[in-house]
Order: structure tokens, then sequence, then C-alpha cells
């Protein structure tokens, strides 16, 4: 049985996306459940709560991305044979890596940024999101790798 090599590709953009959602889906709960305590010692932070529980959010649109780019660019230019399909899925699942991981742990930072509002009466907001955008380059170089990547095995 041969392995169709755009279906190995949309199987690796598919998996982009999963990683995204997924890594987004835990980094809200965790930094959204930090903000639910706070709002209860302190119902004027939600606004600032909203703001760093939100941030785990883009690491899905990092997997949307490589999907449509699969789906647009990769998947219909890959030749019927060869080992295209493989490396597309290869270059995928880091991506989907970076952007699980990197939204978890964002998601922790926030929910550190989120507990201390009460206490600094917001002052914290600025430092946590500064903080949580260092977590947030690793999924845009994910990104930007999972591009490169392509382009150097010349896929696209």
């Amino acid at each position: 049985m041969t392995v169709n090599p755009e279906s190995l590709a949309t199987l690796g953009g598919s998996l982009a996306l999963a990683g995204g959602l997924l890594g987004s889906a835990i980094g809200i709960a965790i930094a959204a459940s930090a903000g639910l305590a706070t709002l209860s010692e302190d119902a004027r932070q939600l606004r600032n709560v909203i703001i760093l529980a939100s941030l785990p959010m883009t690491q899905a649109f990092y997997g949307l991305i490589v999907l449509i780019l699969i789906l647009t660019t990769i998947a219909p230019d890959l030749p019927a044979s060869g080992n295209e399909g493989f490396m597309a899925l290869g270059i995928c699942i880091i991506a989907t890596l970076a952007f699980a991981a990197s939204a978890i742990y964002q998601g922790m930072v926030c929910a550190s940024g989120i507990s201390l509002l009460p206490k600094t009466k917001g002052q914290i907001l600025t430092n946590s999101m500064m903080l949580a955008v260092f977590v947030e380059l690793i999924a845009v170089l994910g990104l930007v790798f999972t591009i490169m990547g392509f382009t150097l095995v010349e896929i696209m």
C-alpha cells in the first residue's frame, strides 16, 4: 500500500491545528482558573484577567495558518510519489509541539500574573504581559521555522 504524500501533509497540518487548539484550551483554562480566584478577591480586575487569560489563544491561530498553508500551497504541489509528504508531516509535528507547549506554559505565566493582580492593584499587568510574550515567542519561532522548513526542503 502506498501512502499519498498529500494526505501525509494534510495530516501534518491538521496536527498543527490540533496542537494549537489543545494547547490554547489548556493554557486559557489554567489562566482562567487563576482568574476566578482573583475575581473573588477583587472584581475590579476583570479587564486585566480577561487580557491575561486570553493570551494563550494565539497559538490556535498559528496552527490554523500552518493548516491553510498546507492545504493551499504545500499539498496541491506535492509529487504523487516521494518523501515530501513525510517531510511535511515531520515539520508539522515540530510545529504542533511548539504551539501546544507554548500555549500551556504561557497560560501558567499568565496565571501567575493574574494571581498577583489584587496584591499589586493591577500594576503587574504590563510585566505579566511582557513575560508571557517571551513564551509566545516560542510559538512564533515554531511558525517561522515551519515556513522555513517547507522552503528549505523545497516543498513549497
